[in-house]
């Protein structure tokens, strides 16, 4: 799998984190990098709010959605 981004592992002191935006060139990297926050928010005990995310694509028009523990975001 190829790394791209910053290490998740220095975000250590996020209380909070009520605005996040993770940037990708295709939807398998969008996805492979909601599927790892959400990993890694499940594991310091937060978790990623469906109601509240949104994600937005430019100049594509696949219309494949991204999940989070298998529900779509709008």
């Amino acid at each position: 799998m190829e790394f791209s981004g910053i290490q998740w592992s220095q975000l250590e002191d996020l209380g909070f984190a009520d605005d996040l935006a993770l940037l990708s060139h295709n939807h398998e990297q969008m996805q492979s990098k909601t599927t790892r926050l959400a990993a890694a928010s499940k594991g310091i005990g937060q978790k990623i709010n469906r109601g509240k995310s949104k994600f937005m694509r430019i100049n594509t028009i696949k219309e494949n959605p991204v999940t989070v523990e298998g529900e779509r975001l709008e």
